[in-house]
């Protein structure tokens, strides 16, 4: 298996877990990483939330030792802020620090944060350099393509944070204004490629392990980021892995396979947030876990009745009885 290396962490070269807001905890990034996954990064963490000691954001910089490597991401608008929040990330100890300037949400984007900093290049930049600065690891970027079809700039802005100092760019390959519609441009990935010498990820509708090499090969890039994608599907993480190795497709699990993965993940969420919490937290995940599945809907639409580990292990009784022959 080929490798690559973002400062001096070295990374399998197959797919990487992409960073999503309340979705990629650790949990769901354990669970990725037991499929394969290469690299794992964290959900957002506010660099103000962060300096200004909210418990609820220290939360999200805990790192397991089976995560690594993993990045903690951060967000923010004010490079003041974000150097000071990449400097107290080092009691947490991540391997890299990926800087968040592709987030579409509002309420992200109306602070000045996430994808806004695209109209900003400036701001951008400078942000990168103090957190680089203050930064006890490599640290990277996660852009998009430009604000919107006529300000498409991440070749330029990806010049510019390299200059700043980051050791990688991840490129998902929409506009802010596309936001999660819509098709990915793959051809701005490999622009960004070109324009820069650090390490690129490539990231936007990969879901197969066909798609996955499908960007490598079109677009040059040093890595695959999957996120919506693993949606329920950790496993893609290991289809990749196996179509690197042997050349061959791997099918999707069986009802009963998948059944037991939900649980495995279930066990986790409660063991590391409680049960109450854990379950009303898997409940996106099983829905998600169905999806394909006979009579899914009928499960999908009970799941706001799941409280206890035990309602769990109800559903995926009936993933198997219902799928008997899938």
């Amino acid at each position: 298996m080929k490798y690559i290396t973002i400062g001096n962490v070295r990374i399998e070269q197959t797919a990487a877990l992409a960073p999503m807001a309340s979705v990629a905890d650790a949990a769901y990034r354990i669970m990725c990483k037991r499929f394969g996954a290469a690299y794992l990064v964290s959900e957002m963490i506010s660099s103000k939330g962060l300096v200004y000691g909210d418990k609820k954001t220290a939360k999200l910089c805990t790192l397991l030792d089976e995560e690594r490597p993993c990045a903690l991401q951060l967000f923010g608008e004010e490079p003041e802020f974000m150097g000071r929040a990449a400097s107290m990330l080092s009691e947490y100890r991540p391997d890299i620090i990926d800087i968040n300037m592709g987030c579409p949400v509002p309420k992200i984007v109306s602070n000045g944060s996430g994808s806004a900093l695209m109209k900003d290049p400036a701001r951008a930049a400078a942000i990168a350099a103090a957190v680089v600065e203050n930064a006890c690891c490599p640290v990277t970027a996660k852009i998009r393509s430009g604000w919107d079809k006529d300000s498409i700039n991440a070749p330029e802005l990806a010049k510019m944070l390299e200059q700043a100092g980051v050791s990688a760019i991840a490129v998902h390959a929409r506009t802010k204004t596309q936001m999660y519609s819509g098709s990915a441009d793959l051809d701005i990935i490999r622009q960004v490629k070109q324009a820069v010498s650090i390490p690129v990820i490539g990231n936007g509708d990969v879901k197969t392990a066909k798609e996955c090499k499908e960007m490598y090969d079109k677009t040059g890039c040093d890595l695959v980021m999957i996120g919506r994608g693993s949606y329920g599907r950790p496993w893609v993480f290991e289809q990749v892995r196996g179509y690197f190795e042997t050349g061959e497709l791997s099918p999707e699990p069986s009802s009963d396979k998948k059944a037991e993965i939900m649980l495995m993940h279930g066990g986790l969420l409660c063991k590391l947030k409680g049960e109450e919490q854990g379950i009303k937290e898997m409940r996106k995940n099983v829905a998600w876990y169905v999806k394909g599945l006979k009579n899914s809907a009928k499960i999908r639409g009970n799941t706001d009745k799941l409280f206890t580990y035990s309602d769990l292990e109800a559903v995926a009784e009936m993933m198997r009885e219902m799928n008997e022959n899938g």
